[in-house]
């Protein structure tokens, strides 16, 4: 074994300081302190982190697909035969008509800016980020005047499942007398609540056929909406696409659509792990300062320990084995309160908000209804890793000031 059985009883006997000696066992115990709660905090963050990409591109890519592919113009006739070559496409799932337009939905209590998209019954029910989401009614009843909405968009005018919701659009009917604004009422037949604060408060999913009449598009979509087995393939995939069919498209890919959210959330994962990697590097530096007390405290203990014969390698070791000793227990304590909160975050934050009576983690700001969290096993022995290495160096110079202390001057000074 690297340590013997002699200088793992003095490393450890040197860790439990006598009275006179209690400050420096005062800070073995912040170091450890600083160690665990860098190690934790990092692994809750990073886990925080990769939960809100994780989430936050599930839901992009679960309602708005990988690919979107456009007409040259603002409309894609002859769409039914567009999307049977795209489906032939190697590495496309599927490829959905949709139409889609902004309106403003009213009801006898409020109104508020959407988003309508209009798509076939069957899709809208094989959509299984909404399906699997239904808050109140039944996609069953989608179809012909049976609208689904956002939950929170409902809330927002006052309507349950069965209330009754009017459209208006922006572009008008001209007539003899003005522009006459065009509306049509439709009968909530679902509310979808996916967790993703943008959609649930903005989106209305009306059958294609009649997101048609409204929007004035009887042949005719705003594009085709297409899934990839491979999301990171997308863009390779939209070039197999625009060769199938004929390039007189525009395809426009998820990365593109959502450059600005994936590359911030990205940017900002990073950022934050170096910014709390200071919090270990900091108690790391307690580790050197408690251990330099350590070694001018115990000065004389060593001058002892080398006239009895103990090598320079031994002292090393045993200072080394005092200093890390700490680093591991603080890593290790680090790690599991780190692993227990993580898993119970969100308990954790409605149990604060029931005590505090204040709203933690609002959806209006933060996108979601709750705290998304997800434990990646090589991040986590990444941050375990690097606090013992920190640890580890950080025993390396002031167990060399105590192998290289000269016996005779430290009985002399002693």
């Amino acid at each position: 074994m690297i340590f013997g059985p002699f200088e793992r009883m003095v490393a450890f006997r040197y860790l439990r300081a006598r009275r006179q000696e209690g400050f420096v066992s005062v800070i073995a115990i912040f170091s450890l302190l600083g160690i665990a709660l860098g190690v934790a905090t990092l692994i809750i963050v990073m886990a925080v982190m990769n939960g809100f990409r994780t989430d936050l591109i599930g839901r992009i890519l679960g309602l708005n697909g990988h690919l979107a592919v456009y007409g040259e113009s603002t409309r894609l006739a002859d769409f039914n035969a567009a999307a049977a070559k795209i489906r032939a496409v190697p590495g496309v799932i599927e490829a959905t008509p949709l139409v889609e337009g902004q309106v403003m939905a009213t009801s006898p209590a409020a109104a508020a800016g959407a988003l309508v998209r209009g798509i076939r019954p069957d899709d809208i029910r094989g959509r299984k980020l909404i399906a699997e989401h239904i808050a109140a009614g039944s996609l069953a009843e989608f179809g012909d005047d049976g609208i689904a909405v956002g939950d929170r968009l409902a809330r927002r005018l006052g309507l349950e499942v069965g209330g009754k919701i009017t459209l208006i659009s922006p572009e008008g009917t001209d007539t003899a007398f003005g522009t006459v604004p065009r509306l049509k009422t439709y009968r909530i037949a679902a509310l979808f609540a996916v967790g993703y604060y943008e959609y649930d408060n903005s989106f209305i999913y009306v059958p294609l056929d009649a997101a048609q009449i409204f929007f004035r598009l009887p042949d005719a979509v705003s594009y085709l909406e297409v899934f990839v087995a491979d999301a990171d393939q997308s863009t390779r995939v939209g070039r197999l696409i625009a060769a199938a069919l004929g390039g007189h498209v525009r395809i426009l890919d998820w990365q593109r659509a959502n450059s600005g959210i994936v590359n911030v959330v990205g940017i900002e994962r990073n950022v934050m792990f170096l910014i709390l990697t200071l919090i270990i590097i900091v108690a790391a530096f307690n580790i050197i300062s408690g251990m330099i007390m350590m070694v001018k405290d115990k000065g004389r203990d060593i001058a002892i320990l080398r006239t009895m014969g103990a090598s320079r390698g031994m002292v090393l070791r045993i200072f080394m084995l005092s200093g890390a000793s700490i680093g591991v227990v603080g890593t290790m304590a680090g790690f599991a309160l780190g692993i227990v909160i993580t898993r119970n975050l969100e308990a954790i934050r409605q149990f604060l908000q029931t005590i505090l009576h204040v709203e933690l983690f609002s959806a209006e700001f933060y996108f979601f209804t709750r705290i998304p969290a997800r434990i990646e096993t090589t991040e986590v022995a990444t941050v375990v890793l690097m606090a013992l290495a920190l640890s580890f160096l950080a025993t390396l110079y002031p167990s060399w000031r105590a192998a290289r202390l000269d016996p005779v001057e430290g009985l002399r000074y002693e």
